[in-house]
């Protein structure tokens, strides 16, 4: 009989024996390797000059589904979720063993029925992109789709993407989409959701959960708060960093706590109550703008400081440099960045100091380094933004005005509650 893609059949090896989803090989994988979905969900792959014989036990067919339509219900809160990629709404077919996502509402309450008794669902794909390949343009789109949303009158925007640049993202829309009157809340998942331990369902449920019922109007992240499937954290999106590469619980906050624990019962315990709250007559107004001329560069023992020459002959208006502790750089001998940092300045770059610890602050004046980087050059000083969010913000600040000093007062300014008041060391704790 002809064996094809989606055939259930059993695979008899030189060394054992299986049963499974014949589906098709990943474009990426070695030409000469069968791939087999188990019934446990899990895929493996066999080498075909290992293979003995292939039986096919049974056809499998595609099933067409017809989406059952949802009715809204009255007295619930309209919550849109915007798809830009990612894997948290993927579905699996079993028949074929292949995923697909067409991201619409139908395929979300039809994967959480539950969602429903929370609020009515509306979902749109903007995009399908990889998270790594996102770029302030993709940004600047991501803001015009959710103020459409906000405009049609969404009690809460959920925004799902890839977790690699997440924390990027949610800090964007934090300077992007300004005087919200409702929650902007992003969620993602670390495991595909064909797998038993996803956390894509418990993620998308306290999403919606959140979006519909938290009082904060801010742009967060809702992810796992735990390794387990206990609550999870929302976290403020220009205080977030993923911080694991495959941990269900990578997203922590720095230098500030959560705003809450999200449990999947629909209980919100509320940690910190430093957020705008709702108001339905507040009036977003959206900058998406964003100067791409902004570089993000990290020192290092070794550094040279030569490539910051790069910067200033293919001009660019803006530099984060993520320091080390307090904000040092290489300051003697031929690695000098100093008169580089000099140089870039005199040609109009604006230089941004943050840290690489992530927790803490950086600080104009402990050392004599500092000063020549704050006082001698001009230097301006991220103080606790990650160098990320410094990065976003800075690149932000030089689209939205047309000067550099005028960029630099906006970057100054505390425009999303995105510099702490205070160093809190209990914030490093949690």
């Amino acid at each position: 009989m002809e064996i094809k893609t989606g055939d259930y059949v059993s695979i008899k090896t030189k060394d054992s024996a299986y049963e499974g989803t014949l589906i098709a090989r990943p474009e990426l994988l070695e030409q000469d390797i069968e791939v087999l979905k188990l019934e446990s969900g899990y895929n493996i792959g066999i080498k075909k000059n290992n293979i003995i014989e292939i039986k096919k036990i049974k056809e499998q067919k595609p099933k067409k589904e017809k989406k059952k339509p949802i009715k809204f219900k009255k007295g619930l809160p309209t919550i849109s979720i915007l798809s830009f990629g990612g894997t948290i709404s993927s579905k699996v077919d079993y028949n074929t063993g292949g995923t697909y996502a067409d991201y619409t509402a139908e395929d979300f309450v039809e994967m959480l029925p539950e969602l429903s008794e929370i609020a009515n669902i509306k979902a749109k794909k903007i995009m399908g992109k990889m998270s790594e390949d996102f770029t302030p343009d993709d940004w600047k789109d991501m803001a015009k789709s959710i103020k459409g949303e906000i405009e049609d009158g969404a009690h809460g925007v959920l925004v799902t993407q890839g977790t690699d640049t997440m924390h990027f993202s949610a800090s964007a829309m934090s300077f992007m989409l300004q005087d919200l009157p409702v929650p902007v809340i992003f969620t993602a998942s670390q495991r595909s959701i064909d797998r038993g331990s996803s956390d894509a369902f418990m993620n998308l449920i306290c999403s919606v959960k959140a979006a519909a019922s938290f009082n904060g109007a801010e742009v967060m992240t809702c992810m796992h708060g735990t390794s387990n499937d206990d609550y999870c954290l929302l976290i403020k999106g220009n205080k977030v960093r993923k911080m694991h590469t495959t941990r269900r619980d990578a997203f922590r906050p720095i230098n500030e706590k959560p705003l809450a624990k999200v449990f999947s019962n629909g209980i919100i315990e509320i940690l910190n109550n430093n957020y705008k709250e709702r108001n339905k007559d507040e009036k977003l107004s959206v900058k998406p703008y964003f100067n791409e001329k902004t570089a993000l560069i990290q020192v290092y023992p070794g550094f040279d400081p030569k490539v910051i020459d790069y910067y200033i002959k293919n001009d660019y208006k803006g530099i984060v440099i993520g320091g080390t502790a307090l904000g040092h750089v290489n300051s003697e001998g031929e690695k000098n960045v100093l008169p580089f940092l000099e140089k870039a300045i005199n040609s109009g770059i604006l230089v941004v100091i943050a840290s690489q610890t992530l927790y803490g602050s950086t600080h104009k004046y402990v050392y004599s380094n500092l000063r020549k980087l704050s006082v001698a050059l001009g230097c301006e000083f991220a103080n606790d933004l990650l160098p990320e969010t410094a990065y976003v913000k800075l690149g932000w600040a030089l689209g939205t005005k047309k000067s550099p000093q005028e960029a630099k007062k906006l970057f100054r300014e505390n425009v999303a509650g995105e510099f702490s008041d205070r160093s809190n060391h209990e914030n490093f704790l949690y």
